[in-house]
């Protein structure tokens, strides 16, 4: 999605098909997002799901205002917003990715 907007930016795409494309992927992130938080909850491992609660509130939130897709009128004014967005996110996942990793070699190493 990324690199969706980034090619917006530099015109080699046009609107309509950067949104088509990021909005094509928002719905399937926001319902793997809350299996993965679920999961988390399911088994036990309560810091990783503390961790990745406010993400998935925040998807939850997006999705009932209805703000959750991109408008193919207003993305160029949006372009800026929602490339930091997706940065922030980007961050996210590999803190969470991060995180999955060192407490798998520490359970798998540990005594």
């Amino acid at each position: 999605m990324l690199m969706c907007l980034a090619d917006l930016e530099f015109d080699y795409m046009n609107p309509y098909d950067s949104s088509s494309r990021i909005n094509r992927v928002i719905l399937p992130e926001f319902i793997i997002q809350g299996v993965l938080c679920l999961i988390h909850l399911v088994t036990g491992h309560w810091f990783m799901f503390l961790v990745s609660l406010p993400y998935l509130y925040y998807n939850v939130r997006l999705y009932m205002r209805r703000q959750h897709l991109l408008d193919v009128t207003e993305i160029f004014n949006q372009l800026n917003r929602e490339k930091q967005l997706r940065i922030f996110k980007l961050v996210h996942l590999i803190v969470l990715l991060t995180t999955s990793i060192f407490w798998m070699i520490w359970s798998i190493g540990g005594i």
